[in-house]
């Protein structure tokens, strides 16, 4: 099935899907993990509160499951290429993320998606892998934005709720939350609809001083893109150079120790991810430190060496609440004393 994507030219000109309207249709399916137990509650309330919104919302078979993930790798990746192939869906949106959508990317059918006009894949954590390699592969923005568990979350002052961003034309103003935090369990209340803030955060430049720049967006969870460097599934250096503009790359740190957040960071800069980079921005983490090495640390052992802007403890990752960043979005980002905002231009 993939034969045909591989033999032609690798990038085709970024396309953006048309604004995402209720009324329109929303794919739910799981390409990772599963939804049981108590999630279960959670995934219905959400699927409800979409469809309050006047959103068309279809159930796939691939989401129920207790396993690793909710279904054999083969039937996945069939259910969600059917659903970004379907001209009546406009959004593909997961419950969560998982450990293994891996397995699915060289299951999914390239030609396919690239004889279909893009429909918006939304989502993080786990989904980054398949997020980056519809953009650098098929040239489809995608959205890395809460998934469908975290969607009814209402949005704090300076950030936009991801269905903001897939529903207008831009461009779109971000601006440092200070907030820092975290979820409200599915068993303790599957209806939540607010964060519980446990801190305070703020943007900052690596040596401090000021930032402006501007360019392409990439990135994702080091985890998981982390395994897509050095393959055609991630290959940015190639789809940077094609694009020949400058890349602003954006990574974050669920869960590994700094070790192996360094290690992946450094395949990725061998791999080229960072060549054509303007700047870097690092998503606020609660992953754990080596006792010879800070995530902090790990970050600059990869990527110091390059010189490039560093801009820290932004709102993208797993440590919410979340910015909304789309990949092959062209961005500017400011951090200029209380002036802290990026601006993403679809087109």
């Amino acid at each position: 099935m993939d034969t045909h994507c591989q033999n032609r030219a690798m990038t085709p000109p970024l396309r953006f899907p048309r604004p995402l309207r209720p009324g329109d249709r929303i794919g739910v399916t799981a390409p990772s993990a599963g939804v049981a137990g108590a999630a279960v509650a959670r995934i219905e309330f959400c699927v409800d509160w979409l469809r309050s919104r006047g959103y068309d919302v279809v159930v796939g078979e691939c989401l129920v499951g207790d396993g690793l993930t909710s279904a054999p790798a083969e039937q996945r990746a069939a259910e969600l290429t059917r659903m970004l192939a379907d001209p009546d869906i406009a959004c593909v949106l997961p419950p969560w993320g998982g450990e293994t959508a891996i397995d699915l990317v060289d299951l999914l059918d390239w030609d396919a998606l690239a004889d279909a006009e893009p429909t918006w894949l939304v989502g993080y954590s786990d989904l980054s892998t398949v997020l980056v390699p519809i953009t650098t592969r098929l040239g489809w923005a995608t959205l890395h934005g809460d998934n469908l568990a975290d969607t009814p979350y209402a949005v704090p002052d300076g950030l936009l709720h991801w269905l903001d961003v897939a529903g207008g034309p831009g461009p779109f103003v971000q601006r440092d939350s200070a907030q820092v935090a975290t979820w409200v369990r599915f068993e303790e209340d599957p209806h939540a609809t607010g964060w519980r803030h446990v801190g305070e955060g703020r943007w900052e430049v690596e040596g401090g001083g000021d930032l402006d720049v501007t360019g392409r967006l990439i990135g994702g969870c080091v985890e998981t893109i982390g395994h897509l460097a050095g393959t055609p599934y991630g290959d940015v250096r190639s789809w940077a150079e094609e694009l020949d503009e400058p890349t602003i790359v954006y990574v974050e740190a669920c869960e590994d120790h700094a070790v192996d957040i360094c290690r992946f960071l450094h395949g990725m800069r061998l791999a080229g991810w960072f060549d054509r980079a303007a700047a870097v921005l690092v998503g606020r983490t609660n992953a754990p430190d080596h006792p010879d090495l800070t995530q902090r640390e790990g970050v600059l052992d990869a990527l110091g060496r390059l010189g490039l802007p560093i801009v820290w403890d932004l709102e993208i990752g797993h440590v919410p609440p979340h910015l909304p960043l789309v990949n092959g979005a062209l961005a500017r980002v400011v951090v200029d004393g209380d002036d802290r905002r990026i601006t993403q231009t679809l087109g």
